[in-house]
């Protein structure tokens, strides 16, 4: 995440008594991403009194304060701090590890791969083809638990979410929804598709953090077969570099 001469516009809104919502407002998806995750960075970085959370999305970042040591005007110009000197200097590179996730596709595994299939149009194969295809970027942590949040699969249409969503989906779950990609670390309801599923570890409740990985690092996905899934339990979802 380096500076650049055209700083992205963003926008600073109020949110409820305790928090201030950055939007990054460019026309360029991978322009805003870069602006509010480096800002999240800078702020952690930084440190300000009564700042006690940047929680970065995909173009926005909810900074949490504690309204009793600070207020939102001065939370606001603490921000608008951080921008300016990132448009400078930009935030430090962080090289990003990859991880490989090993996925049994389908079946008891994978609940809805047909349905995906049957609504792009394209054969099981192909649909597993296209999500094993390429390296994901995890652009945010989200629920339940840490859940990397990542662009979906060159699917030619975005997936429907589920009708009547699940009361329970399983660790480990691989989904899809719309033009996005997730793996579950934890039991939880979901209304997403769920094409497979990974025997590996994705939240340690023992261990901080709780899940390996950080926004901007990589992960790709590789099939195994049934027999293979025992294989994998019981080991943790580590970065192969």
């Amino acid at each position: 995440m380096a500076a650049t001469p055209n700083p992205t516009p963003v926008e600073i809104f109020e949110s409820g008594d305790s928090a201030l919502r950055v939007v990054a407002s460019s026309a360029d998806t991978e322009a805003n991403w870069s602006s509010v995750h480096s800002l999240a960075q800078w702020l952690e970085t930084a440190g300000a009194d009564g700042v006690h959370g940047a929680v970065p999305t995909y173009d926005s970042l909810l900074v949490e304060f504690d309204p009793g040591v600070t207020s939102a005007r001065q939370v606001r110009a603490f921000v608008l701090l951080g921008l300016r000197q990132l448009e400078h200097t930009g935030a430090p590179a962080r090289t990003p590890r990859e991880f490989s996730v090993p996925v049994v596709y389908g079946g008891e595994y994978g609940p809805d791969l047909a349905r995906v299939a049957e609504h792009e149009q394209l054969t099981v194969e192909e649909i597993i083809s296209l999500h094993t295809a390429k390296s994901y970027v995890i652009r945010c942590l989200g629920a339940p638990a840490g859940s990397p949040m990542m662009d979906g699969p060159d699917f030619p249409l975005p997936v429907p979410r589920l009708k009547d969503p699940r009361l329970s989906v399983p660790a480990g779950a691989v989904a899809v929804a719309g033009r996005q990609a997730v793996i579950a670390p934890a039991v939880a309801p979901g209304g997403w598709c769920v094409i497979g599923q990974t025997p590996l570890t994705v939240l340690d409740a023992a261990s901080e953090p709780l899940v390996p990985y950080l926004p901007g690092d990589l992960l790709t996905f590789r099939q195994i077969q049934p027999e293979e899934f025992a294989d994998y339990e019981g080991r943790k979802l580590e970065a192969a570099r």
